[in-house]
């Protein structure tokens, strides 16, 4: 067995365990706003996802998707905060994961503020997700300065993903790879 089949097959079996950042959050304030983001798969999957189509756009516009996408995670965490929750809420953080994840694999090419819109309007269930199920003791303010500096840094991350895939004629593996990280959403 290769190194890849391996590392693939310790994912895989880990895969359950991991797949979704909301099971109990015992860490308050910043360290657990940090490490929310990381602890699923379907939040790393998809903010990694929008990094990699933010990646196509030129020049600024490649961070306004993002910065986009950061904007409207702080929104939907302060609607959070306030006690609001979107029914079927794990649903359409599943949603917006795999039309992220489809437009990174399918390299889709759309104008700029379309992508801008898009990443903002996901990332409103993100952010309602992560500031629904702030721990009691935290500090809405530590949280959130935590999960956006960990979502800046997922988001950072797929946009050199995305980049190196490019430069380096790998987009279809890379979005081959998303795709089948993704499936395990649906098991769950």
């Amino acid at each position: 067995m290769n190194k890849a089949n391996g590392i693939f097959l310790a994912g895989a079996l880990l895969l359950p365990a991991i797949v979704w950042a909301h099971p109990g959050h015992g860490e308050a304030g910043l360290l657990g706003g940090i490490s929310h983001p990381f602890s699923g798969l379907d939040h790393v999957l998809g903010m990694l996802a929008v990094g990699i189509w933010a990646a196509r756009s030129h020049g600024w516009g490649r961070w306004l998707v993002p910065a986009a996408f950061l904007g409207g995670m702080m929104g939907g965490a302060l609607l959070g905060f306030d006690g609001f929750v979107l029914p079927h809420l794990e649903s359409a953080v599943t949603a917006t994961v795999v039309v992220s994840v489809l437009m990174a694999t399918l390299a889709a090419r759309l104008p700029l503020a379309a992508k801008v819109a898009m990443a903002a309007t996901f990332a409103l269930s993100h952010g309602l997700a992560h500031g629904a199920e702030i721990p009691a003791m935290a500090s809405p303010s530590a949280y959130a300065a935590g999960f956006l500096a960990a979502t800046g840094l997922l988001l950072t991350f797929g946009v050199g993903l995305g980049h190196l895939a490019q430069h380096t004629k790998r987009e279809g593996w890379l979005g081959a790879v998303l795709a089948a990280l993704t499936l395990p959403l649906f098991w769950t």
